[in-house]
Parts: structure tokens; C-alpha cells; sequence
């Protein structure tokens, strides 16, 4: 067996060389390649190729780029190293010559040479990375275009694969004044601790948004070849002024944002903020603190079932950024429990926020002392179109109890929409009792002004419920309807020049016996129906006409007809200057004694109105009784003062042609026409 054996291997021997002596003798040129290949392989000056792989990047990158010396290693592996030393990266064409954006003194990056065969060449895997001192220098060039910003080539192949990256020594330096934004970013890896992979360290300190920042990262040195039973971790904090940030937790795909499970936390002065910030722009708040997840899905970045709290206001709900259109594409569904109206102030123009609570920040406390020392009411910051123009939004919120500061709203809702800067309100409505007042506004952007178009209907507003705000009662139903056009860039300027009307009714009601006869300066009732706390006075109708031109706000017909009297207004309010010039009188439909029936004057400013007696008509009544005081009885000098009424049969009448009575008109929607 052994002599057998040996032959064999003889034979084989003879026969390896026999075959050595045809393929060299037949194919003389295939044998010395065989033999070459390796020999060259080993010897070969890769440095050679330096210029070709400069020629190649400078295409792929637009800009030049420049190798000290270049070198492959363990060629025949199945991970071969290419290392670069020296690297130059320099500036578009249009920065100063000789500039960089970046350089590495090292760079060593080993490739999967069996993934790369298999899928020629269209899948890149980086199985490990290395950076030895790379430095950046990251600002914008003469036109404004960062050169951060690469050109691809085209190029729609998918990027390389990462395994484990490591930085030693790295630092960028990011400048753009654009953005008010001067700070470094220092990076590296620490070494494997406990077990655990190594980590990525980046810190950044320096000014961005013209405010203070700070941050620190933690993250994974292993990217996208990971074991998807342990997920790449994330650490973030960064404090930019009053804005804090903190985001952990643990993302599957780091490098496609895909199976993030992160708990964010946001804190600061003004969400408002967050627009230099982020970019995302947001109507300014009182300081705020909301919690929640954060993820990416179907091309949106979402941040999911937050809560928190905006000035006095609890909200929560769900936030979602759609990038990768000419504007980013924001969509939201909020609620709250319970909101401040103060809070939404920032929405109109006002101040936000409740002045001098506990959490106002220094510039709010600034804004609201600002508007306290205005003698305006009516807010006149310029609406902020680029902004406007900066997004899409679609927003749906609902409040379920206002907090309105006396005024009779009980809860909110509203669907915003927000397309290339033209904002639609439909609806925004608020409840009252059992009624409703909603509203549909539209403003559209028209060079640096806005053109508004809005009207407003009051469906069943519940007098109860607008009584309740003061010391009085009543009761009734009150329905009508508002509109208005405008142009103008504040929400004063729009009322300023606005045109449009004002019509309510309403019809069997009952109101306090004691303000009619305040409104009448019926003493003698008054101190009655305050002693005896006497029931509520029917109330056969009321009507309100007003008409808006260019901001002058008319009355055109105000009547409350009871049974007692007519409560008649007339005057006008000048929305350009806030001027009020208005005027509240009774017709008695009785005998009365210790009635001076002097009209009641509203007058000064909306801010600071004032409210009085016509001095004329008063004086002129006073002095009557003064002098029959003295020249007769003293019952004499209640005669000026004793009203003999205009007839119980006077009511809110209507105009020839008109429907037959008030009730009709009302369910018609129709304010009746007064004959007075």
C-alpha cells in the first residue's frame, strides 16, 4: 500500500511539472503573468495611482483635492486597506485661493472586497474608518453658498456602508453669519469600556443663532453594520440661550434614521425661537416644557405623543416635519385641557404669556411693559411674511376650557392651514354656553402687506353666559353675523382700514331690572331693584347694526326693547386712532320719579375709556331743579327729573316692506331695521 502510495504522489509530481512544461512552452505569456501578479502585487508603488485618485475625488467632490501619498495594503485579504496621507480638500472656486474646507493628516479606510466583487462594485462596505487629526473650516463663500454644500455629479448610487468609525483629534470650525452662528465642534473616539463599544465624543461650544451654544454628543463608533439586537445608541444635550434640547435613546439605522426609539425633551423661553434654531417657524410663547418620542417614518421626522406645558397652558399631541420639498411640509394635532388666551397672544401680535408670572422671561417682561406703557390696544407688530413663506402647515387644535381673562369663551377650536404664506383659518371657533361663534379667515401675502378676508357668525350665543362676567343677569339667544376686508400688515393695521358690518339679534329674553335702570339713571328704581333684588326684566328684543368703512366703526341702529324701556346706543369707534365716541340712553315707558335721564358718554380710547354723564343735558336738568327748589315746594324739585315715558305699545319695529315681526327676522338671520 505504501508503494502504491508513493507512485502516486510520483505520478502527480510528474504530472504537475509535465502540465507546467505545456501551459509555459503553449501559453507562455499567461504563465509569467501568474507569476507576476503577485510579485508586483507586493512590490508595486501604489503612490503611482496618487494622481488618479485625485482626478477622481476632485469630480466626485467639486472641488480640488490633494493626497501627500497613497498606499494600499494586505491586497490579497479579504478586508484591503487604502490609506491616505496628507489629504487636501480645498474651497469652491469662488472662496480665496489656496483656502480648504478640511484637512486629514491620516485616512484609513479598509473595504469588504468579497461585497464589493459580488455586487460589482454597487455595494460599498466600509468595514472600518479611521480620521487622524481632520480639521474643517466650514463657512460660506461671496454669494452665500456654503461650502459645505457638494455636488454629487449626479450620482444616485447609495452611499457606502460604515462599520466602525474612529476620530483622533478632530475639530471643525463652523462660521455663518447669515445665521449669526460662530462656534467649534471638537470629535473623537474613546477606547472600549466595560465591555461596551466604543463612542464618539463631539462637544461644541461657541455662538449659533446670535445666542450662546452648547452641546455634547455620545454615540456609537459602529454606524450602519451593527447586530440589530443592539441598536446605536444616542446621547444629546445642548443649551442655545434659553433653548434646551435632550434627546436619548437608541436608533436600528443611523445612517437612514430608521427604528429610532428617542425620548426628546424641549425647554425654553419661546418656541418661537426654535425657527433660527431649527428652521421650523412657530408664532412666539410664553417659556414652555414638552416631553415625547422622536422618530423618523415615511420620509417625515415626528415627534409623537408629547405633553407639557406652554406658559399657564398644558398641551399635547402629535408634531411631524416632512422635509425634501421646496418648503418643508408641517402638520400637527394638538389639545389642551385647559389654555390661557394670554398664551395664544403671540398669535395676533401680542405679547405672550400672563404679565409678571413666575416663569416670564427678561424679554417678554420687556415686550409686556412695552405694550402696558402703549396707548393702544390693538396689537400692531408686523406680521412676519418670510416666515409665513418659510413652511406648510396643517393644524388642527382644540381647547377644551379657556381661561379667557373675563371674557365669556369656554373652549376653542381651529384648523390652520398654511400654503406659500397663505394662511386659512376654517374654522376658528370658540363655544359661549350653548352657542358658538365661528369664524372663517383667510390672509394672503400681497407684496409686504396681507390681504384678510374673514366673517364670523354668532350661532345661539347664550346672553347667560355673557352675564355671568359681570354683576348682572340675563338670559336669551343671541344669533348674527360679522364680516370684514382689509389690507395691512398687523392685525391693527387690518381693523385700521377695514370695511364690512356687524349685525346681531335677539328676541325673548330677560335682562337685570337694575342695569336698565342704571342705563336710564333711574334712582329711584335702581336702589328698588338692588334693595328688593327684584326678578329679571323681559327683554321683547334687541338689535345692533354696525357698519365698518375704513376703520370708522358706526352704529347704525342699537336697541334693547324691555318692558321697562328702550336702551338706545349710537356713536362710533375710530379703529385708525382707537378713538370711542358713544353714546347709552333710555326711553322710559313709564312714570318715574328720581330719574335724570342724561345720556350715559363712552369716551376716550379703547385702552382707556371713560364713562360719564352728558355735563349739557345733566347741568341743564340739575339747574331746573335747583331753581324750583327755591321757588317752590320741595316736591317741585322733582318734577324735571319725572319722565312720562314713550308709550308701553313702542317696540324694535321694522321698516315698510319688512318681514311682519322680529321673531322672523331673527330666524332669518336678518337684524331688523329700527324706527326710532
Amino acid at each position: 500500500m505504501e508503494d502504491v502510495a508513493m507512485r502516486g504522489l510520483r505520478g502527480t509530481g510528474r504530472f504537475a511539472k509535465g502540465a507546467g512544461t505545456f501551459l509555459f512552452v503553449r501559453h507562455p505569456l499567461l504563465t509569467l503573468t501568474a507569476i507576476a501578479v503577485p510579485v508586483l502585487a507586493l512590490t508595486w508603488n501604489w503612490d503611482w495611482f496618487r494622481p488618479l485618485v485625485e482626478a477622481r475625488a476632485t469630480i466626485a467632490m467639486g472641488r480640488p483635492v490633494h493626497l501627500a501619498r497613497f498606499d494600499v495594503k494586505d491586497l490579497f485579504s479579504r478586508e484591503p486597506e487604502i490609506v491616505a496621507d496628507g489629504i487636501t480638500i480645498g474651497n469652491p472656486p469662488e472662496f480665496p485661493e489656496g483656502s480648504h474646507i478640511g484637512t486629514i493628516d491620516r485616512l484609513s479606510v479598509r473595504v469588504d472586497a468579497s461585497a464589493a466583487l459580488a455586487s460589482y462594485g454597487d455595494n460599498i462596505v466600509l468595514t472600518e474608518v479611521a480620521l487622524d487629526h481632520p480639521v474643517g473650516d466650514l463657512r460660506r463663500g461671496p454669494h452665500g453658498t456654503g461650502n459645505w454644500v457638494f455636488n454629487s455629479g449626479g450620482s444616485s448610487s447609495e452611499p457606502p456602508h460604515i462599520g466602525a468609525l474612529a476620530i483622533s483629534d478632530g475639530t471643525v470650525h463652523i462660521v455663518d453669519p447669515q445665521h449669526k452662528s460662530d462656534f467649534r465642534v471638537t470629535i473623537h473616539t474613546q477606547d472600549r469600556t466595560h465591555g461596551n463599544e466604543p463612542v464618539i465624543v463631539a462637544d461644541a461650544r461657541g455662538t449659533y443663532a446670535g445666542a450662546p451654544i452648547t452641546a455634547e454628543f455620545v454615540g456609537g463608533s459602529l454606524l450602519s453594520l451593527r447586530d440589530p439586537k443592539k441598536p446605536y445608541p444616542v446621547d444629546f444635550h445642548a443649551a442655545n440661550g434659553a433653548t434646551h434640547i435632550a434627546l436619548k435613546g437608541t436608533i436600528e439605522d443611523p445612517m437612514h434614521l430608521k427604528g429610532a426609539n428617542l425620548a426628546l425633551d424641549l425647554a425654553g423661553d419661546n418656541l418661537g425661537d426654535l425657527y433660527k434654531i431649527l428652521g421650523v417657524p412657530l408664532a412666539p410663547t410664553p417659556p414652555y416644557h414638552l416631553t415625547g418620542k422622536l422618530d423618523y417614518a415615511a420620509g417625515k421626522i415626528r415627534f409623537r405623543d408629547f405633553a407639557g406645558t406652554v406658559g399657564s397652558s398644558d398641551l399635547e399631541g402629535d408634531f411631524a416635519v416632512e422635509p425634501g420639498h421646496d418648503r418643508p411640509r408641517i402638520t400637527a394635532d394638538l389639545t389642551s385641557r385647559r389654555v390661557a388666551m394670554a398664551d395664544l397672544g403671540g398669535f395676533i401680535g401680542s405679547a405672550p404669556g400672563k404679565a409678571q408670572a413666575a416663569d416670564e422671561s427678561s424679554e417678554q417682561r420687556q415686550e409686556h411693559a412695552q405694550q402696558a406703557a402703549s396707548p393702544r390696544l390693538l396689537p400692531d407688530t408686523p406680521i412676519n411674511l418670510p416666515e409665513l413663506r418659510a413652511a406648510d402647515f396643517k393644524v388642527h387644535y382644540k381647547a377644551q376650557q379657556i381661561d379667557s381673562g373675563g371674557l365669556p369663551l369656554d373652549n376653542l377650536e381651529a384648523n390652520l392651514t398654511i400654503e406659500d404664506g397663505n394662511i386659512a383659518l376654517h374654522p376658528l371657533s370658540f363655544g359661549v354656553g350653548t352657542g358658538q361663534i365661528s369664524s372663517d379667515i383667510d390672509l394672503r401675502p400681497d407684496k409686504n402687506l396681507v390681504r384678510a378676508k374673514a366673517s364670523v357668525d354668532f350661532r345661539h350665543v347664550d346672553l347667560h353666559r355673557i352675564m355671568e362676567t359681570t354683576k348682572f343677569q340675563g338670559a336669551g339667544i343671541i344669533d348674527g353675523s360679522a364680516t370684514i376686508e382689509s389690507v395691512g400688515n398687523s392685525l391693527g393695521g387690518l381693523l385700521a382700514d377695514g370695511n364690512g358690518g356687524l349685525q346681531v339679534s335677539m328676541s325673548n329674553g330677560t335682562i337685570s331690572p337694575l342695569l336698565v335702570d342704571l342705563a336710564g339713571l333711574d334712582f329711584g328704581s335702581a336702589a328698588k331693584s338692588a334693595l328688593t333684588q327684584a326678578g329679571e326684566t323681559p327683554i321683547r328684543c334687541m338689535v345692533g347694526d354696525f357698519t365698518l368703512q375704513n376703520g370708522l366703526l358706526q352704529t347704525r341702529n342699537l336697541m334693547v326693547n324691555t318692558n321697562e324701556g328702550n336702551i338706545v346706543g349710537t356713536g362710533a369707534v375710530n379703529l385708525k386712532n382707537e378713538a370711542v365716541d358713544f353714546q347709552i340712553k333710555q326711553q322710559p315707558k313709564h312714570f318715574s320719579i328720581g330719574a335724570l335721564h342724561a345720556p350715559i358718554e363712552i369716551t376716550g380710547t379703547l385702552k382707556h375709556p371713560d364713562v360719564g354723564l352728558d355735563k349739557g343735558q345733566l347741568a341743564g336738568r340739575a339747574g331746573a331743579a335747583a331753581v324750583l327748589g327755591v321757588l317752590a315746594t320741595p316736591l317741585g324739585a322733582l318734577l324735571p327729573t319725572v319722565q312720562l315715558g314713550i308709550g308701553a305699545s313702542d317696540s324694535c319695529t321694522q321698516a315698510p316692506g319688512a318681514p311682519a315681526d322680529n321673531d322672523t327676522m331673527a330666524k332669518s338671520g336678518q337684524p331688523p331695521v329700527l324706527n326710532r
